[in-house]
């Protein structure tokens, strides 16, 4: 898709269109839904960068190419236009996600508590990322309540955050960082 023209004025009114040409004011739940997974597309955008070269960082990258498949899919209001191709996850998404977290898990000691964000500046963005899901995750919620949204997205989304929480503690893991573990009460 060759981009010609970044601006059109057309959204100057508070209004955007939808695939499909509907339009929407940009306050809609849909938008914060589409707009937040953009969002974690820019944050993992800044954790791949942190990555050096290898597996994770071509996983983070191929995430973030689904993130697109995503974010068309909920621009899409299925209950008056048809998905477009673009909007379709790539099949068996959902299970390459639970596949690296099971991978992972392995190769990890096992979690004694709730772990405070943070460790290496990859660890502590991929925690970034893994909130900012949940909160991408808690917008599609809210969309689906009212219109109609592809289960495979909703499971996509939520595997995806339980995929960065793994992947922050790999990172420190990797790095050699002990996980600080929350403490009821600071000392």
């Amino acid at each position: 898709m060759k981009i010609t023209k970044v601006y059109t004025r057309k959204g100057d009114q508070g209004q955007t269109s939808l695939v499909g040409g509907q339009r929407v004011s940009k306050a809609s739940v849909r938008l914060e839904a589409y707009g937040t997974i953009d969002e974690l597309n820019s944050h993992l955008g800044l954790l791949a960068a942190l990555l050096p070269d290898g597996p994770e960082k071509t996983f983070v990258e191929c995430i973030q190419n689904n993130l697109f498949n995503v974010g068309t899919n909920l621009a899409t209001d299925q209950d008056h236009d048809p998905l477009p191709a673009s909007a379709h996850l790539p099949e068996g998404a959902v299970k390459e996600l639970e596949q690296a977290v099971d991978n992972i898990t392995h190769e990890l000691p096992e979690c004694l508590g709730f772990i405070l964000p943070g460790g290496t500046q990859a660890a502590a963005q991929a925690h970034v990322c893994r909130t900012v899901c949940r909160r991408a995750e808690r917008c599609i919620v809210a969309l689906a309540e009212t219109a109609t949204v592809s289960p495979e997205v909703q499971q996509y989304v939520n595997r995806l955050s339980d995929y960065l929480f793994i992947l922050a503690k790999k990172l420190n893991f990797l790095a050699g960082k002990s996980e600080k573990i929350w403490q009821n009460a600071c000392k």
